[in-house]
């Protein structure tokens, strides 16, 4: 079986400012949730047989608390997280499984699913659906795999390399040196893509890089500067990594035989009428005759 893990928060941003808006007779605002709902019946009449989806129904998590800028729902359109909880219904009454996380993130919970998956020799694949930079880090031996699906591009561990210039072990030590803008931290002054992606992949990771620069055995512009700013700022420079790095939470999916869809549940008719989106609930009830 090959096991598809998707980013559902990620696909909810993306449809709610890349399709034209739809309100309800009631008002509510569903565009980006019907979206999302096409997009995962895409997925199954492609053949996908094994789906999980992973959602921040709290956007706030446990990382709030180490990194006073990290991201948070302030600021954000209510239209948009009035359909966070929409979403995970609509997907629950799909057949789909859902993971509507709180004190982690969507993102912890697809690395949570895909180690479980990974293990079972019953998969041959598993496909992490999102192009986040931090779940590179996931990637293993072409067993795991990151797909793009905006773009259709599958990144291997020889794609994540030739993508940011280190394996997916060191992803964490990349992004807490380069910062990482969508999640709200920083990185350290002076670093950038190629700086980190020379220095780690020679040293791995940022505990074993030299404080001084003569001790450095890769050479890079600014190597004094950068290696001082490593020096001062390296209990910074930890904590990005631990912002960075995906907690596995291996009681969140006890066999990834339970994410076979089997097709909608009764209420799933009901869910698309409310949203205006009769012809979905048809459709994936032909999709789920042809199974």
């Amino acid at each position: 079986m090959r096991v598809f893990l998707v980013d559902g928060t990620y696909e909810l941003f993306r449809h709610y400012y890349g399709v034209p808006p739809h309100r309800t007779a009631e008002g509510a605002e569903v565009a980006a949730t019907r979206g999302v709902l096409w997009s995962m019946l895409r997925l199954l009449e492609q053949g996908a047989t094994h789906l999980g989806v992973a959602t921040d129904h709290v956007i706030e998590s446990f990382r709030n608390g180490l990194w006073p800028g990290y991201k948070s729902s302030a600021g954000l359109d209510p239209q948009l997280l009035g359909q966070f909880g929409l979403l995970e219904v609509a997907l629950e009454a799909m057949g789909v499984v859902v993971w509507p996380m709180v004190e982690v993130e969507a993102d912890d919970a697809l690395a949570s699913a895909a180690a479980v998956a990974a293990d079972n020799p019953a998969v041959e694949q598993v496909v992490i659906c999102t192009p986040d930079k931090d779940l590179g880090q996931c990637v293993r031996d072409g067993r795991v795999v990151q797909l793009d699906r905006r773009r259709q591009v599958v990144y291997d561990e020889a794609g994540v390399a030739a993508k940011f210039g280190v394996g997916p072990a060191s992803i964490p030590d990349y992004l807490a040196l380069v910062g990482d803008s969508a999640d709200g931290y920083p990185g350290l002054p002076g670093w950038g893509a190629r700086s980190a992606a020379a220095v780690l992949a020679h040293y791995g990771t940022i505990e074993r890089v030299p404080d001084t620069p003569g001790e450095w055995a890769v050479a890079v512009r600014n190597r004094p500067v950068l290696a001082a700013t490593l020096r001062d700022q390296r209990p910074q420079a930890m904590l990005f990594k631990d912002l960075a790095t995906l907690r596995v939470d291996r009681t969140l999916l006890d066999d990834p035989e339970g994410l076979r869809w089997t097709g909608p549940t009764p209420l799933f008719a009901e869910v698309c009428a409310r949203i205006d989106a009769g012809s979905l609930a048809t459709q994936t009830d032909r999709v789920a005759g042809r199974r």
